[in-house]
């Protein structure tokens, strides 16, 4: 089984992007942050110059015709989380719940504000069955760091994952530094295995991206998860690098 996380900065670097999916169309499954959806300018608040691709979604479901999308509404004016999941795969039950605020919480066109939800998909296959969380952290304009929201946040994903039964990947921007304990909450009191900290990564962004702290994405597993290889992918097709894993 194949997997790529990735935030997609709303598409915004065209062509490349696109061609990027072409590349790698025989992974199964994709967990996207940063998405639009038929969307309307005011959520292309984190655009400016270049904006982002208002109807992102719809280009990736022609890109990828063998697979499912799915997307989790953020905000309805057209922003949030999607997946798509290749159609030989069965996905029992997918959905989302809010980690941080509520849908529809963003204030005028305020980012920090925003509501923050993870899309889950429990997927079926011949290869092995799982859950796949897609979570993009809450972004407070500043640094990467703890606060009270960050570590309530944790705790709503950790109440949800105890809910699930068999294993399952957590991925996406998880807007945080490798030593915070909003992240380390997460790899201790669920049991998981954080593989950028394993694998040793030295950062998850890309050239795009000018500003210190090169850590935002990551992939946490369940120990009955069997890697075959995790990698950051060379491709730059956004500020944040993709990351793949193939597992068992």
């Amino acid at each position: 089984m194949k997997l790529i996380t990735l935030n997609t900065w709303g598409g915004r670097v065209g062509d490349p992007f696109l061609d990027f999916f072409k590349k790698y169309n025989n992974v199964e499954v994709f967990l996207l942050q940063e998405v639009f959806h038929q969307a309307l300018e005011r959520v292309n608040f984190m655009f400016e110059g270049i904006g982002g691709r208002m109807n992102l979604f719809d280009e990736l479901c022609e890109i990828l015709p063998d697979h499912q999308g799915y997307f989790a509404v953020a905000q309805s004016e057209g922003w949030g989380l999607a997946s798509f999941v290749h159609k030989k795969i069965t996905v029992a039950e997918e959905g989302d719940i809010f980690v941080h605020r509520s849908k529809d919480a963003m204030i005028e066109t305020d980012g920090k504000t925003l509501g923050k939800n993870i899309q889950y998909l429990k997927i079926v296959s011949q290869k092995r069955n799982f859950t796949a969380i897609n979570f993009h952290g809450l972004w407070n304009g500043g640094e990467k760091t703890d606060t009270g929201d960050r570590i309530n946040q944790s705790k709503k994903i950790l109440n949800f994952t105890k809910s699930l039964s068999g294993d399952f990947v957590l991925g996406g921007d998880f807007n945080l530094l490798p030593t915070t304990k909003s992240l380390k909450m997460l790899e201790r009191e669920a049991g998981l295995r954080n593989l950028v900290r394993e694998y040793g990564v030295t950062s998850t962004r890309t050239s795009f991206y000018t500003k210190p702290h090169k850590f935002a994405d990551y992939v946490l597993i369940t120990p009955g998860i069997k890697v075959v290889d995790f990698k950051v992918l060379s491709d730059e097709v956004s500020d944040h690098a993709p990351l793949y894993l193939e597992f068992e």
